[in-house]
Formats: C-alpha cells, sequence, structure tokens
C-alpha cells in the first residue's frame, strides 16, 4: 500500500513538488484547430446549407478531419448531431419566418416573439449562445419607422435573452443583388438598432460578402462598428463562391482588422463551392482566413 501511494503520489507530482493543476492541464489539452496546424487566432466555422448536397453526420466528420470545430445555421433537429462529433452550433437558427418577413414589419411581431422565445431557451439548454434574426424587407417604410419596429418587437424578447444567456443577431444581407428591399442593409443601420436596444445580448453578423457589395469600405466599417459586431460571415466578391484569387477582397487583410479589434467570436465559410471536391475548397477557404 505505501508503495501504491508512492506511485500516485509521483503521478500527481512534479519535480518541483506542484500538483498539476485543472488550469495546467486545460493548456496541455489540444484543440482541434491546433491538431490540424490551424493557429487558433480565428475561430472557424462554416455554414452548413453550402454544403447541403453531403448529409449531415457525413460533413461533420470531414469538419472534425479539418479541424474546423463550429456549423453556422443549424437548428435544434440536428444539434444532437453536431454535438455527436463534439461541434459548436455557432450561429444557430430556426426561429426565424424567412429572410423577407422580420421585426421592421410590427404585423410579423406575434408569431416572431412567439417563436424567438421558445428557441432562446432550446439554443441555452443546449448550451449554446448565438440566434440569428432578421429585420424582413423595407415595405416602403423609412429608416425612423424600421427602426422603431424592430425595438418594439425585439426589445420583449431582450430580457429573456439576458436571462438565458442568449445573443440575438441580426445578419446585415445585400439589397442590391440578393436580397432586394432588405432593410438591415448597411452596417450604420444595424449600429443604429443596437443603440436603441441598449442590450449586449443583441448584435450583429458582419457578412463581409454582402456588406462589399452594398457599401465596400470593409475594413473601416469594421473598425467603426465592431463593438455591435457578434459574428463574421466570409464569400467571394463577385459570385459568392470560394475566397481565392480570382475576387477582389483581400481575406488576410480583413481578418488582420478583425483581430485587432480584439474579436473572439466566430468566422464562418458561406461560400458556394465551385470546386468537386468541396472539402479541400474549404479547407483551402480556412486556410487563407487562418492568420
Amino acid at each position: 500500500m505505501n508503495n501504491r501511494r508512492e506511485v500516485v503520489k509521483n503521478l500527481l507530482v512534479g519535480t518541483t513538488g506542484l500538483l498539476i493543476s485543472d488550469k495546467l492541464f486545460s493548456k496541455m489539452k489540444m484543440n482541434n484547430e491546433q491538431m490540424s496546424g490551424w493557429k487558433g487566432n480565428i475561430h472557424h466555422s462554416a455554414c452548413r446549407w453550402c454544403f447541403s448536397d453531403i448529409e449531415l453526420e457525413p460533413l461533420c466528420k470531414n469538419f472534425n478531419q479539418l479541424g474546423i470545430k463550429a456549423m453556422d445555421l443549424v437548428g435544434p433537429k440536428d444539434w444532437p448531431i453536431l454535438k455527436k462529433y463534439n461541434l459548436d452550433s455557432s450561429m444557430c437558427n430556426g426561429a426565424e419566418i424567412s429572410l423577407t418577413e422580420g421585426f421592421a414589419d410590427k404585423k410579423y411581431h406575434e408569431i416572431l416573439i412567439k417563436n424567438y422565445t421558445e428557441h432562446i431557451d432550446l439554443v441555452a439548454k443546449a448550451g449554446y449562445k448565438n440566434l440569428i434574426c432578421f429585420s424582413g424587407s423595407r415595405r416602403g417604410m423609412d429608416d425612423e419607422t424600421g427602426w422603431k419596429n424592430c425595438v418594439e418587437g425585439l426589445q420583449k424578447l431582450m430580457p429573456i435573452a439576458e436571462k438565458k444567456g442568449v445573443t440575438l443577431v441580426m445578419e446585415l444581407l445585400n439589397s442590391k443583388l440578393n436580397h432586394k428591399d432588405y432593410m438591415c442593409d448597411r452596417t450604420w443601420w444595424g449600429a443604429e438598432l443596437c443603440k436603441r436596444l441598449g442590450s449586449e445580448n443583441f448584435k450583429l453578423l458582419f457578412d463581409i460578402y454582402h456588406m462589399q457589395i452594398d457599401e465596400g469600405d470593409i475594413i473601416q466599417n469594421i473598425r467603426d462598428f465592431h463593438p455591435y459586431i457578434n459574428h463574421y460571415h466570409t464569400a467571394g466578391v463577385p459570385g459568392r463562391h470560394e475566397i481565392d484569387a480570382t475576387q477582389e477582397l483581400n481575406y488576410p487583410a480583413i481578418m488582420k482588422a478583425i483581430l485587432a479589434t480584439g474579436f473572439d467570436g466566430y468566422v464562418a465559410q458561406e461560400f458556394i463551392p465551385t470546386k468537386k471536391d468541396q472539402m479541400k475548397a474549404l479547407k483551402e477557404c480556412v486556410s487563407i482566413c487562418d492568420i
């Protein structure tokens, strides 16, 4: 028994006589990104819908192999599969009606408040943090009316989100090409909504592709409005395909600007693959952003 105690003691105590603490042990553990050679400065994710022709479980296995630790835009019914593969649901969805029917129009408030109240609880119970939302279409409304309507609806949800530790994240979408008449189509517009709500549990999803189309000046807008940004999406401009040398954005420079703001959330790839080997394309795009 004495010998057994000595063996256990020697396993637990280093040459300096200090016990290995939980903190030290956690530092010794390697996460998926480090195991795959990612630098760990950017937390990488990718959107489910971009790879919709791949079944979810094989896609999760591919994410594990690539060292991508999260998946965007996955709803409650698929969360058990993500958990099986130790993937975070980095931007949850499923509470929205559509991209056009959002908080800017009061006629949708009743169903939206019901949906989001239920989903905030589901997100919290699953241990996730972010739930996407949308302004919807403008439908002739001026900015002030849109802000007031959004505030009126979202204010009813903020106490619930704050209590549950869930952040509602409104996506910035371009209204020029892909989502004509979408209201929250400029960073300054979304930032003003954040200011009026005055809650740390309401932020913006800065979609780099969409904002390049509608306003440009990506790096300066990130610098100016970063306190209101919770999440980023990527894609090449023009075309919304891979972020390679065929498109106009300098993604390494953009990633450096994001890191300079102190951002520690997720950057999710949201390009439509053109290459036959979609996972190779995904790895290449993540590599470009891994600064």
